[in-house]
């Protein structure tokens, strides 16, 4: 009975070591299936529906023999490669807007995969295929990560002007295009009449289309000039601000679009001596961002290849631009206690289930710091007091190593 005892002690601990209920996964799904997959499958979708269109318009008109095809007029069959490379310019632009995380381009990205998905099964056409089986597969990773693209679509009152003005032009050119048809030869129907206006508009001019009356000579006039005025003012509304990205990444700083499109990273609020060796540890591993608002602490470590940007690390738009929604943890180490509880619920707001870790410079704060959402807190004069002690004493620490990786000793 005695020499029995231990076995149930022994089997607890066999247990405890070696039966675990977590599952390790042979395939982490979660980094094939977010939304940066998502972003990279719309935009090849975009490039295959683009060729597919091409190669339909090389051969000449579709024959339609395709299950969607009785659906379709044989009059507007003919046009369906066109609307194939109209589409996929219209969902390239929606996939450049998912690498921004835009709500909007999410919406015309769930819009346009299904008519996507339908062109080849209207043409049924054998090279047609992978488009149908890559849209299909593509649309469901989209919706699975609708959470992840929710930002709205920030444009300045000019640039709402500018595109508002340019959509009312094109209205009543159209409109009174068609109005005046009789007035001019080649303006039969609504699309002679939209054509007509984007010719004009856009100053090419093919002449097909020419007024015969003083009243439309005037109208064709007025929106000659109010349309090349509200192209050049939308065009140049929505060209500045990528001029400026591209400046921006020169110094440093990352753009919103490669910043949105980051996930699991760490983000890093504040830079100085305690970070530095924090960037050396992640860095290999890990995608880091850095918030500080030194202009030159961004500069150099852009030049060493950090994600970095220059901005205000407690200011709630900074941290929108560094995605911290979908961050895998966050530091806070500004050197500057206050300022670090300010950072610390300005990320809370954004992001209440971040793993998040502060810095106290001070030990007398680490309690507040707690008390406003850290996760955890470190101060550093206590942990560099504890292995001076214990280094001084002669008790070799892991933490203290010398260039070999060895625990030093005394």
């Amino acid at each position: 009975m005695t020499s029995d005892a231990p076995e149930p002690s022994t089997d607890a601990a066999l247990r405890e070591l070696f039966d675990h209920d977590d599952r390790v996964p042979l395939v982490y799904w979660r980094a094939f299936s977010g939304a940066r997959t998502a972003v990279l499958l719309a935009g090849g979708v975009a490039v295959l529906a683009f060729v597919t269109g091409l190669s339909h318009l090389s051969q000449g008109p579709v024959e339609g023999t395709g299950p969607l095809a009785q659906f379709v007029r044989p009059g507007v069959l003919s046009a369906v490669p066109i609307v194939g490379v109209l589409v996929a310019f219209l969902l390239a632009v929606a996939a450049a807007g998912l690498g921004r995380r835009l709500r909007l381009a999410w919406y015309a990205t769930v819009a346009l995969l299904p008519v996507v998905a339908a062109l080849p099964l209207v043409t049924a056409e054998a090279t047609d295929a992978l488009l149908f089986v890559l849209s299909v597969l593509t649309l469901p990773l989209v919706v699975r990560n609708r959470e992840q693209f929710d930002r709205p679509l920030d444009l300045g009152p000019f640039q709402t002007a500018a595109i508002v003005s340019l959509l009312a032009v094109q209205v009543y050119g159209t409109v009174g295009a068609y109005v005046l048809r009789e007035q001019y030869t080649g303006i039969e129907t609504w699309t002679d009449a939209f054509y007509y206006i984007v010719v004009t508009g856009t100053t090419v001019g093919y002449g097909d289309a020419t007024p015969t009356t003083q009243l439309s000579k005037l109208f064709t006039l007025s929106v000659l000039i109010i349309g090349t005025a509200a192209f050049g003012a939308a065009f140049g509304s929505l060209l500045v601000p990528a001029i400026e990205d591209r400046i921006t990444s020169a110094f440093g700083d990352m753009n919103a679009s490669q910043l949105s499109l980051l996930e699991d990273h760490v983000v890093v609020l504040g830079h100085g001596d305690l970070t530095e060796p924090l960037l050396n540890e992640l860095g290999p591993t890990t995608d880091v961002v850095v918030i500080t608002p030194d202009a030159e602490t961004a500069a150099a470590l852009g030049d060493r290849d950090v994600n970095v940007l220059t901005a205000d690390p407690t200011d709630r738009e900074s941290l929108l631009d560094a995605n911290v929604g979908a961050a895998g943890g966050v530091v806070v180490a500004t050197d500057d206690d206050a300022r670090d509880v300010l950072a610390v619920l300005a990320v809370r707001q954004i992001a209440p289930d971040v793993r998040l870790v502060a810095a106290a410079t001070d030990q007398r704060h680490a309690d507040k710091l707690e008390d406003v959402g850290a996760d955890r807190v470190i101060s550093p004069a206590v942990i560099g007091g504890r292995l001076l002690g214990r280094s001084v004493l002669g008790d070799p620490d892991p933490l203290l190593a010398d260039e070999d990786g060895d625990p030093t000793s005394s």
